[in-house]
């Protein structure tokens, strides 16, 4: 009985193949709408992800498009899109799952959670929470980072192996909280509380690993947006994939594709900082070598001019009498210069003198001239005569003589005196 039930059981593989079958004949071409969530390319070219129901249901399908198929795909499929999907239904064995083999996929509209991420992004946007002008630079040497990541991620993994191979010198403060989940954001907001006010950190980095958008949900909460532009330090925020795109990357100072690239922004390498800080004591060191050989030039210029004083002294000597020669050429010129100015002030002083005299000289012959026609005598000889009282005085007028009064006539030739017998107006 036992051996009976046994030869009519299924081995795994045998069951599965049916089903697939089974699920070809009667699936064998399907139409479907959905949201997409999860989507990944591999190296290979064939796309992963799963379709939710668009309606809100608790319903998923796994999908697997190929790389012939995903070829001819005429945009960019990403999370939260909502699309149509042409294919078949199928079994991947290796895991026992049903999975949609996807031949074409055509874009139909935004899924609603993307339409609210793009609704929420544009608000915040608008209030400024993402611009540029608010963002800070990162520190240049820190030396603490206060990280806030799920304590059992594998981002805190990334980021502590990243630091440890780059800056092993730069601490590590972790401030542990959920991220993803509904209690999520009200964790991080805490967490990115607590990082701010920890006085030995100089950065905070916000990490978590890749996956949905939904997964992602909490680093697109206004209150987690709102506490990484509230925080004292500057964050870093490393979340998911190199495609994948929350607000918190937004709004943090400095986005990261992934944790590990979080952490590498952070600090620099030591080596790299190793080589700076030997290439900028090679550069001191030269120039010191330099300013030691100018400094021993001149030492060197300094001791010979001590060591050869005659030589210093016949320098001299040679300098005073080229300067001997050139004052005695001075003096000579200045001399010459001032003799023949003498020379010239004397011919102009001797013109100006006999100019002088003869001016003076015609001058008093002139006078001489009008003094000789003015000669008492000269009027004498003409025929007239000076008459004047017993004092001298000379007589003008006939008018006041008294008779008996004594004058005296002069003429050219002599003189005489003469006594008034009739004074004018006395009556003969």
């Amino acid at each position: 009985m036992i051996g009976e039930r046994d030869s009519r059981a299924w081995s795994v593989g045998a069951l599965l193949l049916a089903v697939g079958d089974a699920l070809s004949a009667r699936f064998a071409s399907v139409s479907v709408r959905g949201e997409l969530s999860g989507f990944t390319r591999a190296g290979s070219g064939h796309c992963y992800f799963t379709l939710k129901d668009a309606s809100g249901q608790a319903a998923a399908l796994r999908c697997a498009m190929f790389r012939r198929a995903a070829s001819l795909l005429g945009f960019a499929p990403r999370d939260g899109q909502q699309v149509e999907l042409r294919g078949r239904l199928a079994v991947y064995e290796a895991r026992g799952e049903l999975q949609m083999v996807v031949e074409a996929m055509s874009l139909v509209g935004a899924g609603s959670l993307y339409e609210e991420f793009l609704r929420l992004k544009a608000r915040l946007e608008a209030l400024g929470l993402f611009d540029a002008s608010r963002k800070r630079p990162l520190p240049r040497y820190p030396r603490c980072v206060a990280l806030v990541t799920s304590s059992a991620g594998a981002a805190l993994h990334d980021v502590v192996t990243t630091l440890a191979r780059r800056a092993p010198h730069v601490q590590i403060h972790l401030v542990p909280s959920l991220v993803q989940g509904v209690d999520a954001p009200q964790a991080l907001v805490q967490a990115l509380a607590m990082a701010a006010a920890d006085p030995q950190a100089d950065v905070v980095l916000l990490c978590r690993g890749g996956g949905s958008l939904e997964d992602l949900w909490a680093f697109n909460d206004e209150r987690v947006v709102r506490a990484i532009v509230a925080s004292r330090l500057p964050v870093i925020c490393g979340v998911g994939h190199e495609s994948d795109v929350t607000l918190a990357d937004l709004a943090a100072d400095h986005r990261a594709a992934t944790p590990t690239a979080a952490a590498e922004q952070a600090a620099d390498a030591a080596d790299e900082l190793r080589a700076a800080l030997a290439s900028r004591a090679q550069g001191l060191q030269r120039q010191v070598q330099r300013e030691m050989d100018r400094h021993s030039q001149r030492l060197d210029l300094l001791a010979l001019k001590l060591h050869r004083p005659a030589q210093a002294l016949s320098l001299q000597r040679l300098s005073l009498d080229r300067r001997a020669d050139r004052l005695q050429a001075a003096m000579g010129h200045v001399r010459r210069e001032a003799i023949e100015a003498l020379e010239r002030r004397q011919r102009r002083l001797l013109r100006a003198m006999e100019q002088a005299t003869d001016s003076r000289r015609s001058g008093l012959t002139e006078r001489s001239a009008r003094l000789a026609a003015l000669d008492p005598r000269r009027v004498l000889e003409r025929g007239y005569a000076w008459v004047t009282d017993e004092a001298g005085q000379a007589v003008l007028r006939a008018g006041g003589l008294t008779q008996g009064q004594a004058l005296r006539a002069v003429w050219a030739d002599g003189e005489v005196g003469m006594r008034v017998e009739h004074p004018a107006g006395a009556p003969r």
